[in-house]
């Protein structure tokens, strides 16, 4: 069914191409004509000139759109085509400037992998940055049409990234090929129930940390609300650490061999680097939404009036426990401040 939707689509934009050029052309076709009755040789200039100007941005566009081919992909590093594989991915990648040998371009597998590891650290970094943003969108914005749209956007830009990093040319349908890739390779893009638990676990392992189970306010009401942030924030940031990794392997794989451990390997590096990012951000996360509840209990407390001239003994004793509880917020505000 899928093969069947896929050559529809394809032939429905052939069909659409088609008669683009046809109107296209005829369109120019009138308009050359209507200049052809002022001189006869002005009208057959303006076709000239139309339909060289609409190959070129076709051929243009046929470049920017498809990659230049390259060689099969090897099984292994012992396989015969590795070695003119290796010189085809060289050239095609970016040379890292602080590559001790950049300005002699690719010679050797020496050389690629050097390079691939230059790039990898600066891919890594681009992936940390774009998830720690995420954590707190994930908290902050869960389960709304914002959240779910901007950590998206996140993570289609954090891929674009990685892939320019790793090409010197950039192709529209080689970026579509990874972004396909990472998201087949991501749960639930693929429902199955067997992988599940490998990816709950470094969330739950990082939500429950110890460095967590200090920040939050034992006994306190609303220590549910804030493990729903952190569960929240460690979610999010877990799927755009696997995006981002997942893109760096498929990236920088020379062989098939590579390619077929890139979503176990993926897997482990996204948890050691989740754990990093949970660990930097939940105190910031747990710091601000403890001040920002103490600033809203003192506010809502100062709506309660004192009502002594009434004598209702209820209405002096809440007045009273406000007052208290008001004044207890905020000296605990004013140290932390002062901190």
């Amino acid at each position: 069914m899928q093969k069947k939707l896929t050559s529809l689509i394809r032939i429905g934009g052939l069909l659409a191409l088609v008669f683009l050029l046809i109107v296209l052309i005829n369109q120019l076709y009138g308009f050359s004509s209507i200049i052809g009755t002022l001189h006869p040789f002005a009208g057959y200039a303006v076709f000239a000139i139309g339909m060289t100007a609409l190959l070129m941005f076709g051929v243009k566009t046929y470049r920017v759109w498809q990659p230049p081919s390259m060689p099969c992909l090897p099984d292994t590093e012992q396989s015969p085509g590795f070695n003119a594989y290796v010189t085809a991915f060289g050239n095609a990648m970016p040379n890292h400037p602080k590559h001790p040998e950049a300005q002699k371009g690719a010679q050797d597998l020496r050389w690629v992998k050097a390079n691939l590891k230059l790039l990898e650290i600066d891919a890594l970094n681009q992936t940390k940055a774009i998830a720690t943003k995420n954590f707190f969108i994930g908290a902050f914005a869960q389960n709304t049409s914002y959240g779910t749209t901007t950590s998206t956007m996140n993570n289609l830009k954090l891929v674009w990234r990685i892939y320019k990093i790793h090409h010197r040319h950039h192709h529209i349908r080689d970026y579509i090929d990874l972004c396909r890739f990472t998201y087949e390779s991501l749960p639930l893009s693929d429902f199955s129930k067997e992988e599940l638990p490998s990816h709950i676990k470094p969330v739950i392992q990082s939500s429950f940390s110890n460095t967590l189970a200090s920040l939050l306010p034992g006994g306190n009401l609303l220590t549910p609300f804030f493990m729903n942030l952190f569960l929240a924030g460690a979610t999010n940031t877990y799927l755009t650490c696997l995006s981002g990794i997942i893109s760096l392997r498929y990236s920088q794989a020379l062989t098939a061999e590579e390619k077929a451990e890139i979503i176990r390997q993926s897997k482990f590096e996204a948890s050691f680097m989740l754990k990093e990012i949970v660990k930097e951000c939940n105190p910031i996360l747990s710091v601000t939404v403890s001040k920002a509840v103490k600033n809203a209990g003192v506010d809502s407390l100062d709506s309660v009036q004192a009502n002594a001239e009434k004598g209702n003994l209820a209405q002096d004793i809440v007045s009273h426990l406000a007052q208290s509880i008001k004044h207890i917020l905020r000296e605990n505000v004013t140290v932390e401040k002062g901190e």
